[in-house]
């Protein structure tokens, strides 16, 4: 398998609430595999609280709320799903293509985990999962079909690391 460099973190989150970063970098990796992303790439993730993702959505999006996970792609896939960019998209000083940034409400991940009766562990795979597809360009908001084959693409990926969907 490829070595992918992903950094992960907390910030200002309470031991009850902090998600697995192990479980996330796994995620990242499994999605990038299934993706047949053949180039090491470099993703960064920051896990916040509903404060810190509510001041990001709003600089960002426009939109003053706390959300689950946002997702800011480096670079723009199209069609959406994996392709070789040219080389001048990889970091000279590390070899890695940097996909994006990926941020999480801890809260959030937590509260929804309740609302749809998962473990918390499974709603953490499913947005990690999610966050990584748009990195790559998918996107479930343009058009019905894009929604359609994103959803296709995370639903086998969960299978693949064993949950339900």
């Amino acid at each position: 398998m490829i070595e992918h460099k992903i950094c992960a973190r907390h910030s200002k989150v309470k031991q009850p609430d902090r998600l697995s970063i192990p479980l996330v970098k796994h995620c990242i990796r499994i999605t990038l595999h299934s993706e047949r992303v053949n180039m090491p790439c470099e993703v960064n993730v920051f896990i916040a609280d509903d404060k810190v993702i509510r001041e990001i959505n709003r600089e960002f999006r426009g939109i003053d709320s706390p959300t689950d996970v946002l997702s800011f792609p480096m670079h723009t896939f199209s069609p959406p799903g994996w392709s070789a960019p040219g080389t001048e998209a990889v970091d000279p000083e590390t070899g890695l293509l940097p996909l994006g940034e990926i941020v999480f409400s801890a809260q959030r991940v937590h509260a929804q985990a309740l609302e749809y009766g998962r473990l918390l562990d499974k709603e953490t795979a499913f947005l990690t999962v999610h966050s990584v597809l748009h990195l790559l360009g998918y996107d479930h908001v343009a058009q019905a079909g894009d929604r359609r084959k994103m959803r296709e693409h995370e639903k086998k990926i969960m299978h693949d690391m064993g949950y339900s969907f």
